[in-house]
């Protein structure tokens, strides 16, 4: 037990401290989450700003200061408390022999670096996708998932927007996908964090990018959009899942753009009933008789 304390404690306060270093700049620029999710949405947002999409949009948009905390909140207050749990579940996985390579399906770490973290990119995304169909089918994580569906207008922050516990059935499903190749993640995947980031931010902006004929690959703000339409195709309980990559969504035929205005009602059912305030959002989920 004492080894489990212990572990939990050291956790937390390395990713405490990790954390204030990157406030700080005492960690290297390209690990530097924090300001780097700054400097990210600070350049998506003058995006906004200068190429509105939805030009009667407020540049500080309805909910825009609540995202903003819903942001901070989950890639760094969120990742303290909880990291001390995630290195107790991995030592639990040591003390059954469950090990990086146990589920391995092949080993990537002596290919070229860019074919890794093209490898890392696409798996990490793929399961990603896979989840966030999971979201909308169940409905007990549809409880959950309904905090980033309560935004009424898009903006770059309500890319982050979403309820913890999305954080608590994604991580273990991302790490499982990193172990099927070899448990391996390229010592340079803070590019694939950055990108992910900035694509994320990108489809949620108040801005109209579709990529051409790199939309059938891509996410967009276009198609995204109807991602989070009022109403939806009949008999359908979601539509255009992906996070970066489109291309899974026109696979396994979850595509659904049927204009480009950017004038549909986003949120769901029910919305106007939604609690507004951060806490009652996160506690929403867990009330009996909610649906």
């Amino acid at each position: 037990m004492e080894k489990y304390l212990d572990a939990f404690i050291s956790a937390f306060n390395g990713t405490l401290s990790w954390t204030w270093k990157s406030i700080i700049f005492e960690v290297p620029w390209y690990t530097n989450y924090f300001w780097g999710l700054v400097a990210i949405s600070i350049f998506v947002w003058v995006l906004e700003i200068v190429f509105p999409w939805r030009k009667e949009q407020s540049i500080i948009r309805k909910d825009f200061w609540l995202d903003g905390f819903y942001m901070f909140f989950n890639f760094f207050i969120f990742s303290i408390v909880i990291s001390g749990v995630y290195k107790i579940l991995g030592l639990l996985f040591l003390d059954v022999n469950i090990t990086a390579k146990t589920f391995a399906l092949f080993d990537i770490s002596l290919w070229p670096m860019w074919i890794q973290l093209l490898i890392f990119f696409i798996i990490l995304d793929f399961v990603q996708w896979f989840t966030h169909v999971l979201l909308h089918k169940y409905p007990f994580l549809w409880k959950f998932h309904k905090v980033h569906h309560s935004v009424k207008e898009m903006g770059f922050a309500a890319h982050l927007r979403y309820h913890w516990m999305e954080n608590i059935l994604y991580k273990p499903l991302k790490t499982f996908g990193v172990m099927l190749i070899g448990g391996f993640e390229p010592e340079q995947a803070y590019i694939i964090h950055f990108i992910t980031i900035a694509i994320g931010h990108l489809n949620h902006a108040n801005i109209k990018i579709t990529w051409g004929p790199l939309k059938y690959v891509f996410n967009n703000p276009v198609m995204h959009l109807y991602h989070h339409a009022y109403v939806l195709p009949k008999g359908k309980y979601g539509v255009n899942y992906g996070i970066s990559l489109s291309l899974w969504d026109y696979i396994f035929k979850t595509n659904y753009i049927p204009e480009d205005s950017g004038t549909v009602e986003i949120g769901f059912k029910g919305d106007d009933k939604f609690p507004k305030d951060f806490i009652h959002q996160n506690i929403y989920g867990f009330k009996k008789g909610q649906k």
